[in-house]
């Protein structure tokens, strides 16, 4: 299992040295997300390279390697000027994932088109669900036989607010693209927009699950819907959290408990971003913690 740290409260840091801050948390793997220095939000990557080799010397005088990298990008936009960026940028960053000896990127279904493209920025209110989907497939069909010949693995996960933002029908999309290179992503901090049943959910996912993302949440639906109170009544606001574990209310010994029992050992990594200003601690906590609850239900 490679259990690796998003270092995005560490975007400060240079890439040079992100690895040994990252070595010096515990961690010996990376999933890089999003910075502006390399893998940007939605535009071109900021990738040359100088800037390669200088990042590969860094990892490798530390012994830390890359799980994964991820991009994001309008891959799903129904805008198709905006989605066929999207697709040159993935291309760009595939490439880039070969130049760094890395086998697996993850990202995100989308949220559809930028706010400035289309009637509603996001899908769940239902008005671009089908364009959005429509869209998304278009990308695979160009991107899934890139995956396959580069031999990287693609893991992707629900997100609220993208156009597919639940446990279903996102297994059956991914059991739809038919790629033994196309993975599904299991992020607890959406545990609650997934379902109630930890133990099932994950029992479900398992012939397709190969990444989870570990942080913690508070259950958005308890006490009668009014955990969180948001106003005008009604919004279609999402809310959850990345929290260290034993913050909020995900069931810790159901997760890790029903990993082992299906035989997980794919990318796990520490996904936690409320703690910006204690992130060493957060950090070398995560790790901890991960690696105590594995150690716990090892068979």
């Amino acid at each position: 299992m490679r259990i690796a740290l998003d270092p995005f409260m560490h975007r400060h840091l240079s890439l040079e040295a992100l690895p040994a801050k990252v070595r010096e948390l515990g961690y010996e793997w990376i999933e890089l997300s999003p910075r502006a220095d390399f893998l940007e939000w939605f535009k071109a990557p900021r990738v040359f390279p100088e800037r390669i080799r200088s990042f590969k010397k860094a990892l490798a005088a530390e012994n830390v390697k890359i799980a994964s990298l991820l991009p994001m990008y309008r891959w799903a936009s129904n805008d198709e000027t905006e989605r066929k960026a999207a697709v040159k940028h993935w291309k760009r960053a595939i490439e880039i994932a070969v130049e760094m000896e890395v086998d697996t990127m993850n990202s995100e279904f989308g949220r559809g088109p930028h706010p400035d493209k289309g009637s509603c920025y996001c899908c769940h209110t239902g008005s671009m669900i089908e364009a959005c989907e429509d869209a998304w497939w278009r990308s695979m069909e160009e991107l899934v036989p890139i995956f396959e010949r580069e031999g990287i693995n693609l893991h992707v996960e629900p997100h609220p607010e993208d156009w597919c933002e639940t446990l279903q029908p996102a297994l059956d999309i991914i059991r739809t693209v038919n790629s033994k290179n196309v993975k599904f992503l299991y992020c607890a901090p959406h545990t609650f927009y997934f379902g109630d049943d930890t133990k099932a959910m994950l029992r479900e996912a398992k012939d397709v699950l190969a990444h989870v993302h570990v942080g913690d949440t508070f259950n958005h639906k308890a006490s009668s819907g009014l955990r969180y109170i948001l106003n005008p009544p009604g919004t279609q606001a999402r809310v959850h959290q990345h929290l260290n574990i034993g913050q909020g209310e995900v069931p810790w010994d159901d997760f890790f408990g029903t990993l082992a029992e299906i035989g997980f050992d794919g990318i796990m990594t520490s996904c936690v971003f409320a703690w910006e200003d204690r992130a060493d601690e957060s950090g070398r906590f995560m790790c901890a913690e991960m690696n105590n609850y594995i150690d716990k239900y090892k068979k």
